[in-house]
């Protein structure tokens, strides 16, 4: 049964010390995206060839030992799992990488490892356009507002469609943390339908904290052509 959503009038965070210009506010974005790109590739490292095919398998896009891909970016959703995911009894990739990270305590790139180790995924309704850059969201789990810089995402998407990504929030903005997924509320049951019961019959905000909540988004919006809705976009295609 898919749990019924609560409205909530809420505040957007302050924007703080960011820079006000679009051109400063992207170029502060795009250097922490790099940041990110570099940090899940060395987690990734960490991650073995079983493991990752043990979520490939989860989500149907392996059998056996053998990847059953017709887009090889339909691997993005399996690495997103592999680090940000574990069964309750061990730790996440991403975790046991940044504690053994040596980065100085004010970098950038200490800054971009925790929020990704502080991640939270979420179903995000698009509200408008942020008045700088980006888009205005809420998070309609937690009943929060996101400001979300993603150049793909603020090209393509429009007031009132809904997406599933996982944010990190190293600051005022939020970003994705690579994949996403169009979501339509109707996809809720057959989410929840593939969590175990009293997962699956619990208030969204706590079905959303369990890790097999992503998988179950993933699978579904996977079976239903996802990739075939999506353009992944940079700056650069954008002659900006």
């Amino acid at each position: 049964m898919a749990p019924a959503l609560a409205q909530q009038q809420l505040i957007l965070p302050s924007r703080g010390d960011m820079p006000s210009t679009r051109d400063d506010i992207l170029g502060r974005y795009l250097h922490l995206r790099d940041i990110s790109k570099g940090l899940h590739e060395g987690v990734l490292k960490s991650i073995s060839g079983d493991a990752l095919l043990n979520h490939a398998r989860r989500l149907g896009l392996a059998r056996g030992k053998t990847l059953l891909l017709d887009d090889m970016e339909k691997m993005y959703y399996v690495y997103d799992l592999a680090i940000y995911t574990a069964p309750p009894d061990r730790s996440r990739a991403i975790d046991r990488y940044a504690k053994a990270a040596r980065f100085e305590a004010q970098s950038d790139e200490r800054l971009m490892l925790e929020a990704m180790c502080g991640s939270q995924f979420a179903i995000l309704c698009i509200e408008e356009d942020h008045d700088v850059a980006g888009l205005i969201a809420t998070d309609i789990i937690r009943n929060a507002k996101v400001w979300l810089l993603d150049v793909g995402l603020e090209s393509s998407m429009d007031a009132g469609q809904l997406i599933a990504t996982r944010l990190l929030t190293p600051g005022p903005f939020s970003m994705t943390a690579g994949v996403s997924v169009p979501f339509e509320l109707e996809m809720l049951a057959p989410v929840c339908a593939l969590l175990p019961r009293r997962i699956g019959d619990s208030k969204l905000n706590r079905i959303a904290e369990d890790r097999r909540f992503a998988e179950a988004v993933y699978k579904v919006g996977l079976a239903g052509g996802v990739m075939d809705r999506l353009a992944y976009l940079d700056l650069d295609d954008r002659g900006e």
